[in-house]
């Protein structure tokens, strides 16, 4: 492995070109898109297979870089407490925590657009008949069980998490010169 010290200059040059990867399945996320269109934030469709975003720092021969890198570091959007629950009824848990376990070994979030979602979760305001206590047990044995967390959130925020999300990690990533 090569390893790389990046000026200040030459790190807000590459990441001013960090990609957003957004899984060819995802859907219902024009506000995200939107966000990135509006910031001017390049963003590709490409198939993932693990969670709904992820990012790249396309190839830069100049700065070394002499392929696109993609991160490891993936995101999976739930738009609702409703959303998760639905994850984990009986004929879909299966294909919910398989994913989990494709991303335990990499950077994962879970966010979930609802900002009251937590409290939610405690009240039992949602539509499975899920326990609330068993859901939150569920939920987080999941947590430590496969290294991710969850956050609630506003939906309106949901593009500007994301792109912060894997700007701070592409910046972490090229501190340590690791190409």
């Amino acid at each position: 492995m090569i390893r790389y010290s990046y000026s200040d200059t030459e790190l807000k040059k590459l990441l001013d070109t960090l990609t957003i990867v957004v899984d060819t399945r995802e859907n219902v996320n024009d506000h995200i898109l939107r966000y990135l269109h509006e910031k001017k934030i390049p963003h590709v469709n490409k198939k993932l297979d693990t969670g709904d975003y992820s990012a790249m720092i396309p190839k830069n021969p100049e700065l070394g870089i002499m392929r696109d890198i993609y991160l490891d570091a993936c995101l999976e959007r739930k738009n609702s407490v409703d959303e998760i629950t639905g994850n984990l009824q009986k004929d879909t848990r299966k294909a919910f925590e398989n994913e989990l376990i494709r991303s335990k070994d990499k950077p994962f979030v879970l966010i979930c657009e609802d900002l009251e979602g937590y409290e939610k979760i405690l009240r039992g305001d949602y539509r499975s008949r899920y326990d609330p206590k068993a859901l939150l047990g569920t939920l987080k044995t999941f947590e430590a069980r496969y290294g991710f967390s969850i956050v609630f959130m506003d939906k309106k925020f949901s593009g500007n998490y994301i792109y912060h999300h894997f700007y701070y990690y592409a910046r972490e990533y090229l501190k340590k010169g690791m190409i």
